[in-house]
């Protein structure tokens, strides 16, 4: 496998290495800010593959007392665990969030910074002073509109991740997305899986799964069900759906878990928190 790749976008740092493929901006006051947290951001990222490869059974396993090694396997681990108590999950369930975060970390670690981001395949971790904004424009699998989301530096906003039946890994409920903002990338990442897991109709026969290990067979899933085709459901069924997993999100918020979340399934969508709140989601399309 090719080493890591670094290569500028115009005011941006692009770092690819085997599946992880990061999009990096930043902002400060120092003449040399940008340059400082680049090469802190590319130093950093030379071993995280490897480091992730070296735990890499540990963290496809169900989560254990067995606490991993490396600092992003750490961050994955905690993460899962805070969120996952009463669900199966392992560690993987937060692995781009806290790669996200690590890299952002090594960057304000390096130098001062008023602005700076780490987008990790949609999965992004996010450093604001409190006069500095920040805008995520929201999409479906088949690149429509889902809103947008703007918030500034006292929002306490630190992670955005989505998840849902249509995005790049496996999913165990219906919802073509659920996006999550939280205080970090991790814990972003980690709790979008699970109300996207929650999106569901138990029962629905409609709905096709399959066992994840016959699609991947290294799938830390196992032999559990993952969604392989949603049918167009009536709009009670959209609705029940998306309450189940609006409840989940609910919980969360309220337990200070994250900050808000924004579910959509078949042109349907549910929202809590005031970071979605106050900005545009685009309105429900109703049967």
């Amino acid at each position: 496998m090719q080493g890591p790749v670094a290569a500028y976008l115009d005011d941006r740092l692009h770092l690819q290495h085997g599946p992880i493929d990061l999009i990096i901006g930043v902002d400060g006051d120092a003449p040399d800010c940008r340059s400082t947290a680049f090469e802190a951001a590319a130093l950093r990222f030379g071993s995280v593959l490897e480091e992730l490869v070296s735990e890499l059974p540990l963290l496809r396993r169900a989560l254990s007392a067995t606490l991993p090694q490396e600092a992003i396997a750490r961050r994955m681990h905690a993460a899962a665990r805070a969120f996952a108590q009463e669900d199966f999950a392992t560690p993987m369930i937060a692995v781009a969030g806290s790669v996200a975060d690590e890299i952002l970390t090594a960057m304000r670690d390096a130098v001062p910074l008023r602005r700076a981001y780490v987008n990790n395949g949609g999965d992004i971790a996010v450093h604001l002073a409190p006069d500095e904004s920040f805008r995520v424009a929201m999409a479906g699998a088949d690149g429509a509109s889902l809103g947008d989301l703007q918030f500034d530096g006292t929002s306490a906003i630190g992670g955005i991740a989505t998840s849902g039946v249509r995005g790049r890994s496996f999913s165990l409920g219906i919802a073509d997305s659920v996006s999550v903002v939280a205080r970090d990338a991790a814990s972003a990442d980690a709790a979008a899986t699970l109300i996207a897991n929650a999106v569901d109709l138990p029962g629905n026969s409609s709905i096709r799964r399959q066992p994840a290990d016959q699609l991947q067979p290294d799938s830390d899933l196992g032999e559990r069900l993952v969604v392989t085709h949603v049918p167009q459901l009536s709009l009670p069924d959209k609705r029940r759906a998306l309450d189940a997993g609006l409840a989940r999100a609910e919980t969360m918020r309220q337990a200070g878990r994250i900050l808000g979340a924004a579910l959509f399934l078949q042109g349907q969508s549910a929202t809590t928190g005031a970071a979605f709140a106050e900005h545009r989601i685009l309105e429900d399309v109703h049967d």
